[in-house]
């Protein structure tokens, strides 16, 4: 019913209404595993993916109109970096929004409603990422409700931003291979990587819902470029699988296609070292 009452072309020509959006999708779909699935005694052990799944056929007809619209595009356009961002800004600007809907929401409700096992999956998550010798131990802590200051990372300096940089391609190769795999369906990764966050912003703040804003800015500073880096792939890999099954391999408008792509993902690996550099050296001196 929702993908009717709200239309995918009115809203990707208004970004701000695609944060509106992702704050109405990604508080139905926390409220609804909250309601319904966090008294089951086998679906709470599930509800981190639950409320992923819900956002994710929510968002599904945006991604689907997005892709096959920026495809068409594709087909015709080339002249190198400059004209490629001139003709997709748009589109990744309107994800970027929806995304900081779904971060801002999730962020909200799951302090609020201050129960880690709606987010248990990502609790788990950032414990491998910031405690990698001590994940159970970690899970335990913040799944008691005891949420204190975030753990220091095992690893600093090079082999921290050599670590972050390779979970960050992992993530890039998937979002492109689901965007070319299923079209829109790297929405999953994009919705993961918000509820991540939002588990990651309730650590942060200790569930002080006042120190949301604060939360929020110490993981987007490098969580906007690395997500611009997310959504670049899932473009090329949406427009590479749409122009494939549309024109095959010997026409002409598939070229630019491949052009194009090739420029997106290039684009995607350079943003993704410079969002890398930030989270390991840039982020620390601001919140020490």
């Amino acid at each position: 019913m929702l993908e009717s009452l709200i239309n995918p072309r009115r809203a990707e020509k208004g970004p701000w209404k695609m944060f509106l959006i992702g704050i109405l999708y990604a508080s139905l779909s926390l409220l609804f595993v909250k309601l319904f699935f966090t008294s089951d005694p086998v679906l709470v052990e599930y509800s981190g993916i639950i409320v992923v799944l819900f956002c994710v056929l929510f968002s599904f007809p945006f991604m689907y109109y997005i892709i096959k619209q920026e495809e068409r595009e594709d087909e015709y356009i080339g002249g190198g970096i400059k004209r490629i961002w001139s003709v997709h800004k748009d589109v990744v600007f309107s994800l970027i929004w929806l995304f900081l809907g779904f971060v801002v929401a999730f962020s909200f409700w799951f302090l609020v409603l201050h129960d880690s096992n709606l987010l248990n999956a990502q609790i788990q998550t950032y414990c491998s990422i910031n405690s990698p010798g001590q994940v159970s131990q970690c899970v335990t802590q913040y799944s008691t409700g005891k949420f204190v200051s975030p753990a220091t990372g095992d690893v600093t300096g090079l082999a921290q931003f050599s670590s972050i940089l390779q979970n960050n391609f992992y993530v890039m190769i998937f979002t492109l291979l689901f965007s070319l795999i299923f079209g829109a369906g790297a929405i999953f990764i994009l919705a993961w990587n918000a509820t991540v966050i939002a588990g990651a912003v309730g650590i942060f703040t200790n569930f002080q819902i006042i120190d949301i804003p604060l939360g929020l800015l110490r993981y987007m500073i490098h969580g906007i470029p690395e997500i611009t880096a997310y959504f670049l792939a899932a473009l090329a890999g949406g427009i590479l699988g749409t122009g494939l099954i549309r024109n095959g391999v010997n026409n002409q408008r598939f070229l630019h296609v491949i052009e194009n792509v090739i420029i997106l993902m290039s684009a995607a690996v350079a943003i993704l070292i410079i969002a890398a550099f930030m989270e390991v050296y840039l982020t620390p001196l601001l919140f020490a």
